[in-house]
């Protein structure tokens, strides 16, 4: 097993690249997004301690590489465990193995969130609960882009509803930076289905 140790705003993997072990995450948190041939991009989900990262276990176990890019949020601290341990692990010891299955199941319930999300959810309510997930004391720290990477739209898009939301009172808008002035608000339109 070795040590991960790195800064936020390291690139731990990309598409093409052959994985190096498990990684069991100790600290920090990991996004793992989607880039197309014209450079939009869609996050699938965020790894942090005791998840998996899908990525990673459909290389181990399929002996394929990654397809996504892999980016460290934060500082992050964690272990690698290779391949072959991995494996062993895997077939010979139960709390492992439940370990590791039942964080599979909860990441695949995370999928059916973001496809239920992007197919029967309308943008607003898709929009508010990423800002309300990503808020920390009120404040969204986050570009046009990072958002429309969240919300699996487009920037202009992400302007236009943020600036009604704005209109509404909702959010003040700043450069890089959105101000939740209505949690409530945002909750409620957050639970609209529509």
């Amino acid at each position: 097993m070795s040590k991960l140790e790195c800064p936020a705003g390291t690139v731990l993997f990309r598409p093409g690249q052959e994985c190096p072990g498990y990684v069991r995450l100790h600290e920090g948190s990991i996004r793992v997004s989607l880039t197309a041939a014209n450079g939009r991009e869609v996050v699938l989900y965020r790894v942090g301690p005791g998840d998996v990262c899908l990525q990673t276990f459909a290389c181990l176990t399929e002996g394929r590489s990654y397809s996504a890019e892999g980016v460290a949020e934060t500082p992050i601290k964690g272990e690698i465990l290779p391949h072959d341990s991995f494996r062993r692990a895997m077939a010979s010891d139960d709390a492992f193995r439940a370990e590791v299955l039942g964080a599979v199941a909860r990441r695949f319930a995370d999928f059916e969130q973001l496809v239920e999300d992007v197919a029967l959810t309308g943008f607003d309510a898709r929009l508010a609960r990423v800002l309300l997930r990503l808020a920390r004391h009120d404040v969204v720290h986050a570009t046009h882009d990072a958002l429309a990477a969240e919300t699996a739209s487009g920037r202009a898009f992400v302007s236009r509803r943020l600036a009604e939301f704005a209109r509404q009172g909702l959010v003040a808008l700043a450069r890089g930076r959105i101000s939740l002035l209505d949690r409530a608000g945002l909750e409620r339109l957050a639970a609209d289905e529509r």
